[in-house]
């Protein structure tokens, strides 16, 4: 059944034609991953989906009483609002209900209410009209539903109290998702869900995606998401002759990659096929002209007209893109460097009472690729910034080779600042003509306009591409990323794990990208309760190797069990 129908809409914002005449319809139960590159308006086609924008031409259909629920990409909340709060607000009033309810019964304890029957008995009665209400609104249950699903996707408890505008991106993000879900919608737009998330969390959040009964449509960037959640792969694609289309593909998105692979190798020997008989439909017409203007012959004009009826008849095959221009990069370094990169002798930091690392030893040699994972706030980043020398530790130290020369990519782009151009960021790094500096930042597809704004003013993925630009300058043999993929849409993420892959120095990269730590590294450091424990392999190995003992746990309970009902069968028999 067909919950959503947007039919032939178009969406211009500032005199830019996002896309026009696009159409889509979405069923119930799908769950729909929604790929195509940054700009093309994936999160403009959420909003008019959502009812936030209204497209400029064309309709938006709902089916008859269907909720939608969107979760914008960078959800923040109502400033003020308690964590819980925003949570209930979902359900209507009923946090309003709740915070009156509270009220009322502080006056009903109030000594000079308790002295004036008649105050007591108008609060006593509010107390009671406020008490229906919140029957009414589901009051206890739409409550135990909120906390339960604030606990299965992994909130901490002590957070729940605390302002939205105090919580961190992640937990922000974790209570826009449970307040979509909250909301019991049909439809539910999920705007880049995992973005701050850890690992343990996307993996909640895929659960929950799998588990919700209706259709969803989620935009992301890690294509392991959406390997695990999506049936239906919906592309925003380039068209010569229409502009931004939309194509559907059936199954997730490793089987989009190799259905669309498939696809435009196909396209292209249509196409060939096709340019071949048209060039000898051609020939024949240019020879039955030839002919006619030699002997005057109405059958040669006749078949001359035949031929080029035939190839205005046909269904042209446009001319496939094989492959779309992709940002340029390839880091290169100035030295190999000795066979140990660094040591962590001893090595411990806290901050006030909460302890993040304690006395941990570690050795990185030379060209090892180490992935660095555990739960948001464990120290990860922290980590780094000892291992860069950017805070001190408490005790201990950090070794590095001699011959180490470090390139810091940074999660929140400090490694950037805001008040210079882009141009004049690469040429802080490494001495160029302002020409030179130009073709390089275009080479990370980065507009020729952008390049003389101050960073400030670009997206989170141009200034992603700014900071990759300056760390391909620096010729470091050592790269430190943290977070390198946040902002940088799949092909682009693909092209830096191409880069990374060939190159031979040393790399240690802080991600939550899980297809990175699969194709890239070689041995994952866990962080967790200020302890580094290391396995080798990359994230499928490490995910295998954590859940083992639970496995067994399962597998123990399942033969318990086992032995149990054999037992009772033997003396029933």
């Amino acid at each position: 059944m067909i919950v959503a129908d947007l039919a032939s809409i178009s969406r211009i914002h500032g005199g830019r034609t996002i896309f026009r005449g696009l159409s889509w319809s979405l069923q119930d139960g799908e769950k729909i991953g929604l790929v195509g590159p940054s700009g093309w308006g994936k999160s403009t086609l959420l909003r008019v989906l959502a009812g936030v924008d209204t497209p400029d031409t064309g309709t938006l259909t709902l089916r008859r009483g269907a909720r939608v629920a969107y979760l914008e990409q960078e959800f923040s909340g109502q400033p003020g609002r308690s964590a819980f709060e925003e949570l209930l607000s979902a359900s209507g009033n009923l946090a309003a209900i709740e915070h009156a309810l509270t009220e009322a019964e502080q006056r009903m304890a109030d000594p000079d209410i308790l002295a004036d029957p008649d105050a007591f008995d108008r609060v006593l009665h509010d107390h009671a009209d406020l008490l229906e209400q919140f029957e009414k609104a589901g009051g206890g249950a739409v409550r135990n539903r909120a906390e339960a699903l604030l606990r299965s996707l992994g909130f901490d408890e002590d957070a729940w109290s605390r302002p939205m505008e105090l919580l961190s991106g992640g937990q922000r993000k974790l209570i826009g998702i449970a307040r979509c879900i909250l909301a019991e919608p049909d439809l539910l737009l999920l705007d880049e869900p995992d973005n701050h998330l850890d690992l343990e969390r996307k993996a909640l959040l895929e659960k929950v995606i799998r588990q919700f009964p209706g259709c969803v449509v989620v935009v992301s960037h890690d294509r392991y998401l959406l390997d695990e959640v999506a049936t239906v792969i919906c592309e925003l694609d380039y068209s010569r002759e229409a502009g931004i289309v939309l194509r559907r593909w059936e199954g997730n998105y490793t089987s989009y990659v190799t259905q669309k692979e498939l696809a435009l190798l196909k396209q292209q020997q249509d196409f060939v096929a096709q340019q071949k008989e048209i060039q000898r439909l051609e020939a024949a017409i240019a020879r039955f002209k030839l002919w006619a203007s030699i002997v005057i012959d109405e059958r040669h004009i006749k078949q001359a007209r035949n031929k080029q009826r035939q190839i205005d008849a046909m269904d042209k095959v446009e001319r496939p893109v094989l492959e779309r221009r992709k940002m340029r990069l390839e880091f290169r370094t100035g030295g190999r460097g000795g066979a140990k990169t660094l040591e962590l002798r001893g090595l411990s930091k806290a901050f006030g009472e909460k302890r993040v690392l304690g006395g941990v030893n570690e050795t990185i040699l030379n060209a090892e690729r180490i992935g660095i994972v555990g739960p948001n706030g464990a120290g990860k980043s922290v980590l780094l910034k000892l291992v860069l020398g950017q805070l001190q530790p408490d005790s201990g130290e950090v070794w590095i080779g001699p011959s180490v020369r470090t390139g810091y990519y940074s999660q929140e782009h400090e490694t950037l600042d805001f008040r210079q151009t882009p141009v004049e960021a690469l040429r802080e790094v490494r001495p160029m003509y302002e020409g030179e500096a130009v073709a390089q930042l275009q080479r990370f597809l980065l507009p020729y306009d952008a390049c003389s704004q101050p960073i400030a003013r670009l997206s989170g993925g141009e200034k992603s591409r700014v900071q990759l630009a300056r760390l391909m300058q620096l010729n470091a043999n050592c790269l430190v990323l943290d977070e390198p993929t946040n902002n940088l849409d799949i092909p682009a993420a693909e092209v830096l794990e191409e880069s990374l892959e060939k190159f031979p120095g040393t790399v240690i990269v802080v991600s939550h990208d899980r297809y990175l730590l699969d194709r890239l590294v070689d041995r994952v450091i866990e962080v967790r309760d200020g302890q580094l424990r290391s396995f080798e392999g990359g994230y499928s190995a490490y995910l295998e190797r954590i859940n083992a003992p639970a496995l067994e746990a399962v597998a123990s309970e399942a033969q318990a069990g086992q032995r149990a009902k054999a037992a009772f069968e033997k003396r029933r028999r």
